[in-house]
Order: structure tokens, then C-alpha cells, then sequence
């Protein structure tokens, strides 16, 4: 199987000891392409460095939602001057990890639409796609990115929502990013989904080090894992592991801009 993993967060501090060997096994597995997102402002450097230094590795840009109180204005003007200095770079694939986030305690909503418009309106810009983390805030983003309109669009990272929040975002051109969670028994909501979802409406990511599959409850998530979420997820909704592999990776390469073999 070929395969990329479309969300990653490889450069934090669970991967400082064997991150050059996870890429490897990665590889050795069939993970071709391993995106990594950056989440504020003081791991944007650190994100195109790992993507500068593997060449597996590409990188998206953003500042995340769950990280609003340390998000300064002078970020967003930091973030714009990176888009701008690697404009055209190939290892530059997308802004993300960007969203809404209304799980977390207290949630400062009229910050968040504000820093999240602002990269919206990056993205049309640079028209890059846009890699999205929506947590209890389907109806808001659907009801924004309605409003952007962007011609790349992106991936609903880590989608949990339901048939009818699923079909809004394929008619806006997003793709779903599905991994580890969907694995999971108690994931019946999900899975109901999967199985009516097209194979173009699909990517896989891992969400590393987070959101281990089923069977491996408290171990760091890694995109070596890739493949076993890809079967299980291809059992689920009932086709083979390379089909869905397939349909991955071509859906992946189309939304990114990357050849395919």
C-alpha cells in the first residue's frame, strides 16, 4: 500500500528521541508523505525545519484554535510573513492546523472566529487549502467557509460529525480526514458515516502523537500505524485496505497539488 498521512504533529517533544526512526519505519511501511501542522506561533520554525530536513516531511502553517491565549495579534503578522517568504515552496502544502474549538473550557468564541477568518482570508490569498479542527462548531465553520468560499478548500480533520454536516462540507470541496478514532467500538456515529461515505470524500491521517486506534489505548499514536488504521477502517466500511489506500493517497496528492505515480 501507498499511503499518506494527512495530519501530524511530529515535531513535539514525544518524538525528540526517535522521530528520524519513526519517519523510517514509516516509510519502511508504505507512508510515503507524512504532513506535520504547526499550532502557534513558537513551533512555526520548528515545523518547516523538520520539513527542510526529511524529505517525507511536508509542512502546513497555523495557528490553532485550543492555543488562543498565547495567539498574539503580531502572530498572524508573523504567520503572514512565512506564507510570504515561502510562497511556491513545494514542502509548503497548506495553512493549518486552524478551527474552532468550542470543547475546551470557557471558550472565547468572538476571538476565535476572529483569528480563524484571518487565515481563512490567508488562504485565499496564498491559495493554499486549509486543514481544519472543529470541535462542537460544525454549524459556525459551515456557516464561515460558505462565506470564503475557497477554491482549494481542505480536510475536516479527525470528522466526528454526522451524515448531514458530512455532506455540507464535501458540496464546499473538503475533503475528511479519518484516522484512529473511527476504529474504536464505541465510534458507532462515525462508522454509520463511513459506510456512506465516497471513496473521494476520504483521506486517512493519524493525528500523531495523539488518537491511538483501537488496540492500542494509551501508547503514542505514530503514522507507522497508518496502515493498521487503514484496514481497519477499509473493514469497516467494507472494501479492501488497498482501495481505500488507493483512493487516500490519490485524494491526498490531488487536494496538496503532488503528482501521483
Amino acid at each position: 500500500m501507498q499511503l499518506i498521512d494527512t495530519h501530524t504533529h511530529l515535531d513535539f517533544e514525544m518524538f525528540d528521541d526517535d522521530r528520524t526512526q519513526v519517519i523510517a519505519r514509516s516509510a519502511a511501511a508504505g507512508v510515503e508523505r507524512i504532513v506535520v501542522l504547526g499550532v502557534h506561533e513558537a513551533n512555526l520554525e520548528r515545523v518547516w525545519q523538520l520539513a527542510c530536513e526529511q524529505p517525507a516531511v511536508h509542512a502546513a502553517l497555523g495557528l490553532h484554535p485550543v492555543f488562543i491565549a498565547e495567539h498574539r495579534d503580531e502572530h498572524l503578522g508573523k504567520l503572514r510573513d512565512w506564507l510570504e517568504q515561502l510562497r511556491g515552496e513545494p514542502k509548503l502544502c497548506a495553512i493549518g492546523e486552524i478551527g474552532l474549538d468550542y470543547y475546551v473550557e470557557d471558550p472565547d468564541i468572538e476571538r476565535q472566529h476572529e483569528l480563524l477568518e484571518a487565515q481563512l482570508a490567508l488562504a485565499a490569498e496564498f491559495e493554499l487549502p486549509v486543514l481544519l479542527h472543529i470541535r462542537r462548531a460544525h454549524a459556525p465553520m459551515i456557516a464561515m467557509l460558505k462565506r470564503y468560499k475557497l477554491q482549494r478548500a481542505g480536510i475536516v480533520h479527525a470528522f466526528s460529525g454526522s451524515w448531514e454536516e458530512a455532506q455540507e462540507y464535501l458540496r464546499l470541496g473538503f475533503r475528511l480526514g479519518l484516522g484512529g478514532a473511527g476504529t474504536w467500538p464505541q465510534a458507532l456515529r462515525m462508522q454509520r458515516v463511513l459506510k456512506q461515505l465516497p471513496l473521494e470524500a476520504i483521506v486517512l491521517e493519524t493525528d500523531s502523537p495523539d488518537i491511538p486506534p483501537a488496540g492500542h489505548a494509551g501508547e503514542r499514536n505514530s503514522p507507522e500505524l497508518l496502515p493498521e488504521i487503514c484496514r481497519m477502517l477499509a473493514d469497516l466500511k467494507g472494501v479492501s485496505a488497498e482501495e481505500l489506500a488507493a483512493a487516500s493517497y490519490r485524494n491526498s496528492c490531488e487536494l496538496f497539488g503532488w503528482p501521483q505515480p
